[in-house]
């Protein structure tokens, strides 16, 4: 079985804007299936289409199976499948020899950063760049798939 095991956090935005950073990756993500026991999403980059299955979350590990498919189809099933979907830019940002990646969201959940770290075990031990703020790992309303129906401009 696969793992995720990932923490994620609010930005500290007025640090995180005058970070230097890589350019973003565009990112459109829709839902199959949005229950707390399984998500299974279909998500869309400038070049690539993916198929994703999540189980439940406990504490910061969920199993997850991730498949590239053609962007094509990926697109097919977004407009023949889903009804909600959320857009971001994903920075990935090196640090301490840990991969940070960045969620700045648009549209309805515009405002939102987010900043999730992918460890090895749920103990494992990071160091946290200054532009990372409080911990919101347990907090259901920060998942992408909460987020797609429940938009943060409406909190």
């Amino acid at each position: 079985m696969a793992l995720e095991i990932e923490r994620k956090f609010i930005i500290e935005k007025d640090l995180w804007y005058a970070l230097k950073k890589p350019s973003g990756i565009l990112i459109q993500q829709a839902y199959l299936v949005n229950e707390p026991e399984k998500v299974i999403r279909v998500r869309v980059t400038e070049s690539s289409g993916y198929l994703t299955i999540k189980g439940p979350t406990v504490n910061a590990t969920r199993s997850e199976y991730e498949f590239a498919i053609p962007k094509t189809e990926a697109l097919q099933i977004m407009d023949q499948f889903t009804n909600t979907r959320i857009d971001k830019t994903r920075f990935k940002i090196e640090f301490e020899g840990k991969t940070w990646e960045v969620d700045e969201f648009w549209g309805d959940n515009e405002g939102l950063i987010i900043a999730e770290i992918e460890l090895k075990s749920e103990d494992e031990d990071f160091t946290k760049p200054a532009w990372i703020g409080r911990e919101v790992t347990k907090d259901h309303r920060y998942y992408n798939s909460y987020l797609s129906e429940h938009p943060y401009n409406a909190w």
